[in-house]
């Protein structure tokens, strides 16, 4: 599988570093990234992280843009000043910086989220309820739509 899914837990050690889960660091090696980029989410506090591939897609958009309207500017400084590179150590383990623990609320420990082509770093907690705030408009979103094909006017 060449796709990050799943989630996991894992406790910093006291020298700041984290274990990034065996099946994502599979993933990282099937994908052969030497580095992984990391990206403030703009609307929650988790951090994105990928391969230089998710890099490559923020600046093929920024591209696009008009180089001397603001909103090029902001995406510069989205992808390119709210960004950082990790590196897996040996042991498949990267540091947590201050960057990452001011953005995220991560102090102890770090739950790891499977997105597809990237994944996340998340703060447990705040993890917690943003999956059951997620699941609540889903299986709203569920439910207006059952509503609508039945005909039902509420």
């Amino acid at each position: 599988m060449d796709r990050f899914l799943s989630n996991a837990v894992n406790r910093i050690d006291a020298k700041g570093r984290v274990s990034v889960p065996a099946h994502f660091r599979s993933v990282v090696q099937k994908r052969g990234y030497s580095e992984l980029y990391a990206l403030r989410a703009l609307d929650i506090p988790a951090m994105d992280v990928g391969g230089l591939d998710l890099l490559d897609r923020y600046e093929q958009r920024i591209a696009q843009e008009d180089p001397f309207l603001q909103t090029a500017d902001d995406m510069s400084f989205f992808c390119h000043g709210d960004g950082t590179f990790l590196k897996l150590d040996q042991d498949g383990r990267i540091t947590v910086p201050d960057f990452i623990r001011e953005h995220t609320g991560i102090s102890a420990e770090v739950a790891f989220v499977g997105r597809g082509n990237f994944f996340q770093i998340w703060e447990p907690g705040r993890l917690a309820a943003y999956g059951a705030e997620a699941r609540a408009r889903l299986l709203k979103l569920r439910q207006d739509l059952g509503a609508k094909a039945s005909g039902s006017t509420e």
